[in-house]
This record gives structure tokens, C-alpha cells and sequence, in this order.
């Protein structure tokens, strides 16, 4: 009896150890992941669509400002009509930072769509006439800057039966650009991400 309790109590120990080797976490290398593609958008999707549209955007010579200078540009609304619980924040970062590293343009965080304000340029205008500060620290009146250029878009997701046992989902990453003072869009792209595989995968 004492023989049998204890191969057993080693036969869970050793089942513990091997559970324990397999579930050990793993970095993914993100300059060369060779992981199997997912139905749903993951981090390498949302590269390849930001780098995409900001290339075209930079090629198209819309951010050209004429005599010079930098365009100020805000952040519209950035719909998401996909099955995911997509945050739009997360690639209009990656895409606001392209735009800027060029050069061409600086955004503006005094107004614009979800997740592109900074709530703090107002409050800290709040602080007038508050005797606890210095107001000559405090930014004057008529001192923010208005957007000149506005960027919007949408995420759209479409799934397509593609044959009896697979499914085809494709991913339409809509941008465009309008002018604030004549109301003209300037430039516009549609970048399409498209996957294939088993109806049993799920793309949310």
C-alpha cells in the first residue's frame, strides 16, 4: 500500500512538472515572427495596414505644405465595424507617428476624436484667476493652434464562405484626409488584409 501512495504521489509530481515546462510563457520576436497567422487582427496586421497607409500618405505629396512648414493635423473619429473589440487608438498611434517622423506634420491634441485629446490643455486654462499659481505660467487666451488637415477612417470586416469546411475574412482599413478650411479631401486609401481558414476559427 505504502508503495502504491507513493508512485502515485510521484507519477503527480512528475504530471505537475511537465504541466508546469509546458505552460512556460515564450517572447515572440517582433522583427521575425514565424507564428501561424489568426483569423482575428493581431499586432502584425496592424503594422502592415499602418505602414501601408502612411507610405501612401507620405508619397502622395499631400503633406507637402506649400512655401514650407509643417501642417497641424487632428485625429477624426476612427470607426470600427468589425466583429472585434478593436482599439482604433492603438493603430491611428502607430500611424500618427509615422506622419510625424516625417517631418511634414505636427498633431494637435487641443481637439479632436476618441482618444486623440489631451483633457489636460484645458484644465490647465482652468487655473486662471487662481491665486495658487503663478499666471504668468499660465497660457493666455487665443493661444491654441486650429488644425489645418483632419484624418478619419474606418475599420470594416467582411466573412466570406469560401468553401464548405473554410471561410475567408477580409479587413478593409479605410483612411482619408480633409483640408479644415475648404472642407476638400486631399488624399484617400484603402488598405485590405484577407485570411483564410477552418469555419471553427473564430475572428473576434
Amino acid at each position: 500500500m505504502k508503495y502504491r501512495i507513493l508512485s502515485l504521489a510521484l507519477l503527480s509530481a512528475a504530471s505537475l512538472v511537465l504541466v508546469g515546462c509546458a505552460a512556460q510563457p515564450q517572447n515572440i520576436d517582433l522583427q521575425n515572427d514565424q507564428g501561424h497567422a489568426v483569423m482575428g487582427l493581431d499586432y502584425r496586421d496592424f503594422n502592415n495596414a499602418a505602414n501601408q497607409l502612411v507610405q501612401s500618405l507620405l508619397a502622395s505629396g499631400a503633406l507637402k505644405k506649400d512655401g514650407g512648414g509643417r501642417y497641424v493635423m487632428t485625429t477624426a473619429k476612427i470607426v470600427n465595424d468589425t466583429m472585434q473589440r478593436i482599439d482604433t487608438d492603438q493603430l491611428m498611434a502607430k500611424i500618427e507617428e509615422g506622419m510625424m517622423n516625417s517631418g511634414q506634420v505636427v498633431m494637435t491634441s487641443a481637439i479632436g476624436g476618441k482618444g486623440a485629446t489631451d483633457k489636460m490643455v484645458y484644465q490647465v486654462r482652468e487655473l486662471r484667476d487662481n491665486d495658487e499659481f503663478k499666471q504668468n505660467t499660465i497660457a493666455k487666451k487665443g493661444q491654441l493652434i486650429a488644425p489645418e488637415l483632419s484624418i478619419s477612417g474606418k475599420i470594416i470586416q467582411r466573412d466570406i464562405r469560401y468553401e464548405r469546411s473554410k471561410t475567408q475574412v477580409e479587413y478593409y482599413f479605410q483612411l482619408r484626409v480633409t483640408h479644415m478650411t475648404n472642407g476638400l479631401r486631399v488624399w484617400q486609401k484603402e488598405t485590405i488584409i484577407g485570411k483564410r481558414g477552418s469555419r471553427r476559427s473564430v475572428s473576434w
